[in-house]
């Protein structure tokens, strides 16, 4: 039986009475803890985390950063999602000769950090605090995000079994001629052979060039809708149509960074408590089963701080 496809424009119709409070941070106060050398287990990388400081057992979900980023430069996404209810790890990457030429480098390393969460998460965690790793997500941002669709398509192997599957702005090359090994784009519908729900969301001005000089930071043909383009159901997608693929970091990111990448002209708290609701809203529909917030966006995307457009999602 084929697929059944639901896409929402964004305008909304304002027929909708819900409304959904996770672009707004949670309930739950956070800790943000950094992971280095001096723990026992040590990590394979130095790691940031931020955990609910209120004692309870809680999924996790792993941040994987882009090409030359800080893991830091994501605190403030990672601290939304942690005050629903989630422990978030981003490791921070080597940079390298290799990590330029190829992304098999930082698959190792990510599968290395999964293995390492059995025995070196919990010691680190406030006290009470406990990791559910039975319900994990993976999930990057540009490069990270070609990282973590590498890893689920099976070119790592880890112990544990991811659940849910997230790419930010994913991008997987230079362009459709020039790949990032491993190329794990086919160019063939719904042929990602994963078998987890996927949640993809995308930027409008990720694949506009900045200026004549800087190319696009998320080029056509490699970036978030090509990778939509070849999930399996379940999956789902959403386009924050007016910003840039550099716009969900944190403020104090360099600006020689963030000059690169064509930027939104509004406030970037938007497009952070975007990404980070949309994340939450999935989250809590994968590891948690409460669908609600997700349904509530899916059904009437103008509640989201930003015109999300296109909003798409395929149910098995």
């Amino acid at each position: 039986m084929a697929a059944t496809v639901e896409i929402v424009k964004s305008q909304s119709t304002k027929a909708e009475a819900a409304v959904t409070s996770v672009f707004q941070p949670g309930k739950l106060a956070v800790e943000v803890i950094t992971v280095d050398h001096d723990a026992a287990p040590t990590p394979p990388l130095p790691i940031l985390i931020a955990a609910p400081k209120d004692a309870g057992t809680y999924p996790v979900a792993m941040l994987l950063h882009g090409f030359c980023l800080q893991n830091h430069f994501y605190e403030q996404v990672l601290k939304h999602i942690a005050s629903f209810g989630f422990i978030m790890v981003a490791p921070q990457f080597h940079i390298s000769m290799m990590s330029i030429i190829g992304d098999n480098d930082d698959i190792a390393a990510t599968a290395q950090v999964t293995d390492w969460l059995p025995e070196g998460l919990p010691p680190v965690l406030p006290k009470g605090v406990e990791p559910n790793l039975s319900k994990i997500a993976l999930a990057g941002h540009s490069r990270g995000g070609h990282t973590a669709f590498a890893l689920a398509l099976g070119h790592g192997k880890t112990n544990l079994k991811f659940s849910a599957l997230i790419g930010l702005d994913p991008v997987a090359g230079k362009g459709k001629s020039s790949h990032m090994p491993p190329k794990i784009l086919t160019y063939n519908p719904s042929s990602f052979d994963i078998a987890m729900p996927i949640l993809v969301i995308g930027t409008g001005l990720g694949e506009e060039k900045k200026n004549i000089f800087c190319p696009p930071c998320a080029p056509n043909g490699v970036n978030h809708r090509e990778f939509y383009n070849e999930c399996k159901p379940s999956c789902y997608y959403f386009v924050t149509k007016d910003y840039g693929h550099l716009d969900m970091l944190d403020d104090d990111a360099p600006r020689f960074m963030t000059c690169l990448c064509k930027d939104g002209n509004n406030c970037k708290d938007i497009m952070r408590r975007t990404v980070a609701g949309i994340m939450v809203a999935f989250l809590k529909t994968v590891l948690n089963e409460e669908d609600s917030d997700l349904s509530v966006i899916l059904k009437d995307p103008g509640l989201a701080p930003t015109t999300l457009d296109p909003v798409e999602h395929r149910l098995a």
